[in-house]
């Protein structure tokens, strides 16, 4: 922020919107952080709901012939009180306008003026200005030429004008300020009221809304520009709905308070000449006064706030002010801003009006908004708290690459994700899934090129096709910054079909005897893995940079390898549909012995009735194999007799065995009627203890809901007992 080219690129931004009359120096109502002790900007303020109060109070008329109520939710502003106002159409008070009141406690004399701020119905319909202390009294105050009267000090505490209560801290004085108007009766009632209060983006004390002489950016004809880049396209939003968020806020934003109260930053290169009082603003430290030649010069001790450097960071980072930097006219505009929503009233929204104002062109393309990272319970992460996550805690313990991971997958643009540890500790097993599965291909592979053999078996067609698939969804994916979207299925894809089904598939080959036939397993399993590297590196460039070293490849380094391209050739939709029913069957069947606990040394005979049998026909070995038949049929039609057989569906076939040639009968019986029994006690234990009113009156909340799941599960699985000793009994 600091360095010699940004200071140079915000003095240059400085002086040139002074010179245009767009930065200004006036006394208007700021946010001013009591603690410490700096204006804000409006962006800067962060509205909480808080319980509070609507006192209602009386104000004497001058001319002794009654009074006017207002009601306040701030009753120790009322030293700053310079008029009452009503709305000019309100028939109970119209005919009090022009007239004076008097001010409780101070005795002061206030005009009563007629407003259209004013809002028939809310509070009592007159509302009390204090044009020192409020933006919307300081606009009717102008429109009405009210004075204006300053009550609070910078720090919180009631100045001078506050009389008696001077030095208190301006909510001990409001506790005083209502008891004295009681006591005086001048209170007539008081009511609960919750109200959005602004409180301080950094220190979270509630922000005072006073006059002060400030800096400010005339926003006007700024947010003009910006509005309309985005209105017509030029600049798109990701979500979309983040373009109306941007749109309202820039179509009601106010002059930007932009000088800061603090010891670091950049100072506001303006100076004030000793003798005349102009202020000379200047790209270079003035040894005079450019209106009366006085040397004795004052330089401005306020800095800029840090968001005016920020919003120049699209150009000042690639050498403006100079126009002619390579950088500059080769990467501005650049194509994609990433960023939380959290700041694009900070950050998005002044990069666009600067990028508009200096360059005369659009800072990006695209705005990508994504959600904040939060705690486990979706708690906003803080010191407070104590929640926070050390991000280079968890790259020591799990992995950089699984870190990065975690935070992708299953994360949507523009909404807040949960971090859970165990999710880092589940992509580290991933990773170590992708190590494990490619040095098994390198302990199987005998080749330095990888070729594609133009005569590919059924798995092979089916991985590939599978993969052509996957590139082409993932590519659109990160086309349309569905980034969670696209990793989700390349996680699915490396997981199951490559690492669980495809290297099974390819074993019979790579340890046969045929030479061509383990060729082409290994040419394929590697041309799957350096395509899955290459789709996989953007979310995971560390493990996928030094598998891919290790394998044959062609370039330097895989960060700057071709992506991926979907390929015509390698779409194979018969092999995918036959595929797809082989493994169904096989995940079905072997659900089935798991359920039933039989072994995989005990083989049966397996029959497959289908109206496709050629798909079953054609990856018959591998049901054979990886279902532990000892025979296998694939039929049109059910066999006739079916008795003692089990049944198994899938979606496209029905799959008989007999249930003999699987399991002892009546031994799995005696062993379910085992289980079930000590399921039933448990369950009986568990509702007992749900029935007792001490026990779900007294535990906590969490462990009388742990309690009613043991019972839901232990249920679930007396029914499945009951289901599977069915089975086994027609």
């Amino acid at each position: 922020t600091m360095d010699e080219g940004c200071s140079r690129a915000v003095r240059e931004t400085f002086c040139e919107l002074y010179e245009k009359g767009l930065i200004y120096k006036g006394s208007r109502i700021i946010n001013w952080c009591p603690h410490c002790l700096t204006a804000l900007s409006d962006a800067e303020v962060e509205y909480t709901d808080k319980p509070g109060h609507l006192w209602y109070i009386r104000y004497p008329l001058a001319d002794g012939s009654g009074d006017i109520v207002i009601a306040t939710t701030r009753p120790e502003t009322m030293f700053g009180d310079t008029g009452v106002a009503v709305n000019p159409e309100d028939e109970n008070f119209k005919h009090l306008i022009g007239k004076t009141c008097i001010l409780p406690i101070m005795n002061r004399e206030i005009p009563i003026v007629g407003d259209d701020y004013c809002e028939i119905g809310f509070g009592t319909g007159a509302v009390k200005m204090t044009p020192a202390h409020d933006p919307n009294d300081f606009e009717v105050g102008l429109r009405h030429n009210l004075e204006v009267i300053r009550c609070i000090s910078d720090d919180g505490t009631m100045n001078e004008n506050a009389g008696k209560y001077q030095g208190m801290d301006r909510y001990a004085c409001r506790k005083a300020v209502v008891a004295d108007l009681e006591a005086d009766g001048y209170l007539v009632k008081t009511e609960p009221y919750s109200h959005n209060v602004g409180t301080c983006y950094r220190c979270h004390n509630d922000v005072e809304p006073l006059i002060s002489a400030q800096w400010f950016v005339k926003m006007a004809p700024l947010a003009k520009e910006a509005i309309r880049v985005v209105e017509d396209g030029t600049i798109k939003f990701v979500p979309e709905r983040f373009t109306k968020t941007y749109i309202n806020w820039m179509e009601n934003v106010h002059d930007w308070c932009i000088s800061r109260q603090l010891w670091w930053g950049h100072q506001i290169p303006a100076w004030y000449c000793d003798e005349c009082g102009h202020i000379n603003v200047s790209r270079e430290d003035p040894t005079k006064c450019e209106k009366c030649g006085c040397t004795h010069l004052t330089r401005e001790e306020d800095v800029l706030d840090t968001w005016f450097s920020s919003a120049l960071w699209p150009f000042s980072t690639l050498g403006w002010p100079d126009t002619d930097a390579p950088d500059l006219k080769y990467w501005y505009p650049t194509s994609v801003m990433v960023t939380g929503y959290d700041i694009i009233f900070f950050w998005v929204a002044r990069m666009i009006f600067s990028g508009m104002e200096q360059m005369k062109k659009e800072p990006f393309k695209t705005v990508f908004i994504h959600g904040l990272v939060r705690d486990d319970k979706g708690r906003k992460m803080s010191k407070s708290l104590g929640n926070g996550i050390d991000p280079l805690e968890m790259a020591e313990n799990y992995g950089a690459d699984a870190l990065r991971f975690n935070l992708i997958t299953g994360n949507s643009p523009g909404n807040d994700m949960r971090f859970f540890v165990e999710k880092c500790e589940a992509m580290r097993n991933f990773a170590n899934k992708i190590w494990n599965a490619s040095r098994f291909v390198m302990m199987n592979l005998s080749i330095d090129k990888v070729q594609l053999p133009e005569n590919l078996e059924l798995e092979d067609k089916w991985v590939l096709s599978k993969l052509n698939t996957l590139i082409r969804e993932v590519t659109d994916n990160l086309e349309s910054y569905e980034l969670g979207v696209a990793s989700a299925k390349i996680y699915d894809f490396i997981w199951d079909t490559y690492c669980d089904w495809y290297i099974e598939l390819t074993k019979t080959r790579l340890n046969g005897e045929d030479a061509a036939a383990k060729l082409a397993a290994e040419n394929v399993l590697c041309y799957v893995l350096l395509r899955i590297l290459e789709l996989l590196h953007p979310f995971m460039p560390f493990i996928t940079e030094e598998i891919w070293q290790a394998l044959p490849h062609e370039g330097k380094y895989l960060i700057s390898a071709k992506w991926p391209e979907y390929q015509d050739a390698l779409h194979f939709p018969e092999a995918e549909n036959a595929m797809e029913a082989v493994k169904d069957a096989i995940s079905a069947i072997r659900a089935r012995r798991a359920e039933m606990n039989v072994p995989p040394s005990r083989k049966a005979q397996v029959i497959i009735v289908t109206a496709q049998p050629d798909n079953y026909r054609l990856g018959a070995h591998f049901i054979t194999r990886m279902a532990y038949a000892s025979e296998l049929t694939v039929m049109t039609e059910a066999p006739a007799d079916l008795t003692g057989m089990v049944t198994v569906a899938t979606h496209d076939a029905t799959v008989y065995m007999p249930m003999a040639e699987l399991v002892d009968i009546a031994k799995e019986l005696e062993r379910i009627a085992a289980e079930r029994k000590k399921a039933e006690e448990n369950l009986h234990r568990i509702e007992a203890k749900l029935a007792n009113e001490s026990f779900t009156s007294r535990a906590p909340e969490s462990v009388v809901n742990a309690e009613r799941e043991k019972a839901e599960k232990t249920r679930a699985l007396i029914a499945k007992l009951d289901e599977s000793a069915a089975a086994m009994k027609l």
